[in-house]
């Protein structure tokens, strides 16, 4: 199972040509839903009015050196290790999903672009990577949304409890659990059986609901956040601090009340 192209096994029924198109159709949901969802958060024109009012505070320039320097700092910490989120089980989480997301997504293009004919060999590394990217992201996930969202573990709602924010983690865990299912499934070799039939459905719809949903859901904050982050770190290289005051110089006296219990209020 770990070692077979799934794509390949499905091309016995379904011509290779469909299976690219519905990838290029998922990737035009991607940019027409996150162009629509620009337009009415404004998202792209509050970072242009809020860099334009950092100049003016900023009270250092920096150079191109400082810029790049300051840029790749943040590619390598705040996006590639999720540093912000600190040294805890959100950040782990987060990582497993991150990385096996991607490498998911990428060992699926490249399996069905490269490898979809019944007559190529798939090299064995990307059916490996894609059934290990896709356990990652079913694990970090599932730990995100049964113990670490906000509202079930700091103000006890049920973890059942379902919100349109949640559509993007719902619609990414099922998306690569019916994945994985259905090559397992396909791998058994059940000839006339429905049952692999049933799972490549859901995992089809998984993804269009995934995909399809990015103007309803948090999708597009992935493209968000890289550049709030740059934004962030860029207005504390040169002075500007987003318009907000800089640190107190005195020490953080909270007393002993705060060490009775972990800060998890928000």
């Amino acid at each position: 199972m770990l070692q077979t192209n799934p794509y390949a096994t499905l091309t016995e029924t379904v011509d290779p040509v469909f299976m690219q198109l519905f990838v290029f159709a998922m990737l035009i949901f991607v940019v027409v839903g996150t162009i629509i969802d620009t337009i009415h958060k404004k998202n792209v024109k509050y970072f242009f009015e809020n860099a334009k009012k950092a100049k003016l505070s900023a009270t250092k320039t920096l150079s191109t050196g400082e810029k790049l320097s300051v840029i790749s700092k943040t590619i390598v910490s705040d996006i590639a290790t999720t540093s912000e989120l600190g040294a805890g089980q959100r950040r782990a989480a987060h990582i497993l999903g991150m990385y096996g997301t991607i490498m998911f997504w990428i060992s699926s293009v490249i399996m069905i672009f490269c490898y979809s004919s019944q007559s190529s060999d798939t090299p064995s590394l990307w059916p490996i990577i894609w059934h290990l990217g896709a356990i990652m992201t079913v694990l970090g996930g599932s730990w995100f949304w049964f113990f670490l969202r906000v509202d079930v573990y700091s103000e006890a709602q049920p973890w059942y409890r379902i919100i349109r924010a949640d559509l993007f983690v719902l619609a990414l865990i099922a998306s690569s659990l019916f994945g994985l299912i259905w090559s397992f499934l396909q791998s058994l070799n059940l000839q006339d059986r429905w049952d692999d039939k049933v799972f490549l459905v859901f995992y089809i719809l998984s993804n269009l609901v995934l995909f399809g949903g990015v103007y309803w859901s948090k999708f597009a904050h992935m493209f968000y956040k890289p550049g709030a982050a740059i934004q962030k770190n860029l207005a504390e290289a040169d002075g500007s601090r987003d318009n907000l005051p800089p640190p107190a110089d005195a020490p953080e006296q909270f007393g002993l009340g705060i060490k009775r219990e972990e800060p998890k209020h928000y």
